[in-house]
């Protein structure tokens, strides 16, 4: 089957929107950690309690991206050793950094957050392959924000057999598969609210949030081969923030348990109507140098800042009052996590990327090198 191709004028199109859209998400999972150093004022309280939802909006824009940037020239190889030189390097130093915050031989009182050293659990942190398991104490060992990454590689290591599996769609199905995909999420989520002792209860994260990956992949793939999402980007998010402000203060009643399922489709649309925007050449705030800045740190920023948070808690203590001392304590938390991803971005990430990439193209062009030479 033909693979939908990128049209020519789009070939080396940068989604700057969605990069800053990164930073965005990435500091609501910020909010969700300082509410257990500060007090948020009610207007924004709500907003920070959903914080968490962030990484929703990861996996979906990972399945976005990957799709989105796709070659079928790259070898499945290729494509795994890129991305293990994109996440793991600067995964293993904050890992690093983590370990003296968030375990000590002996455990101080009173400091919930850290827990005793276990060389075997960190193991499976160092492996990324904590996020199988459901048990608090595995799920967020390590450096506690990682788990993700276990999600991701599931998704990565999916990634080449699932496109397989969409070489027959066009735009339309790729959007029916999407819609299908997202009404049988809703019923699993109907499944475990009603049988909530069930299995369904135990499956793992890499597991539940596939679907995420799975949409971001099927929009990619329907605008590969034409499709746009003709709307503001504004709407959704507006939608978006309307929604987790009625959860949070109006009892919606059996609606609330779908909390997840909207805003991974709600995450969706505004990935899409970003792409659409970045694809058409429109300009705006998402484009503005700066906010794709703090898109690019963000991996780094949202890998750091729990440990910087819980570092400085130990020993100021939860600062818990006035909104003026949560004003200072956020700002301060977060330039000092923005300063620090900036500085992992710098000379970590990024140099590091590139030296694994280019010594991977090497052994590339060396292998093709030979088989030109055996062709002859």
């Amino acid at each position: 089957m033909p693979v939908p191709p990128l049209p020519p004028s789009h070939v080396g199109v940068r989604l700057d929107s969605l990069t800053s859209l990164r930073w965005f998400a990435a500091f609501g999972v910020f909010l969700f950690h300082m509410r257990n150093m500060v007090t948020f004022p009610s207007q924004i309280e709500w907003l920070a309690a959903d914080g968490y939802l962030g990484v929703t909006f990861f996996f979906v824009l990972s399945g976005f991206v990957l799709t989105w940037s796709w070659r079928s020239t790259t070898p499945v190889r290729a494509f795994y050793w890129r991305r293990f030189a994109r996440i793991y390097p600067l995964h293993f130093l904050a890992l690093l950094v983590a370990i003296p915050v968030f375990y000590r031989i002996v455990v101080p009182d009173g400091q919930w957050w850290i827990k005793p050293l276990d060389v075997g659990i960190l193991l499976l942190s160092v492996l990324v392959i904590q996020g199988w398991w459901q048990s608090p104490e595995v799920l967020f060992s390590g450096n506690p924000a990682a788990w993700t990454l276990t999600v991701e590689a599931f998704f990565y290591a999916l990634h080449p057999a699932l496109l397989r599996w969409l070489r027959p769609l066009r735009a339309r199905g790729a959007l029916v598969t999407g819609a299908i995909i997202f009404g049988l999420t809703v019923l699993l989520r109907t499944a475990m609210v009603l049988w909530p002792d069930s299995a369904l209860g135990h499956i793992p994260e890499p597991i539940m949030h596939l679907p995420s990956f799975g949409l971001g992949m099927l929009l990619a793939w329907a605008y590969r081969d034409g499709w746009r999402l003709r709307l503001p980007v504004i709407l959704p998010t507006l939608v978006l923030l309307a929604w987790l402000f009625a959860v949070a203060r109006f009892d919606l009643g059996p609606l609330e348990s779908y909390l997840a399922e909207i805003v991974t489709l709600l995450c969706g649309l505004i990935i899409a109507a970003a792409a659409s925007s970045d694809v058409a050449g429109r300009r705006g705030l998402l484009v503005w140098r700066p906010l794709v800045a703090l898109g690019e740190w963000s991996f780094a920023f949202y890998l750091i800042h729990a440990t910087i948070i819980y570092a400085v808690m130990e020993f100021a203590g939860p600062q818990h009052g006035s909104y003026p001392r949560t004003v200072l304590w956020a700002t301060v938390l977060l330039a000092a996590a923005i300063v620090a991803a900036w500085l992992m971005h710098r000379f970590i990430e990024r140099p590091l990327e590139k030296r694994m990439r280019a010594w991977q193209n090497r052994r590339l062009a060396r292998r093709a090198e030979a088989q030109a030479v055996e062709a002859r």
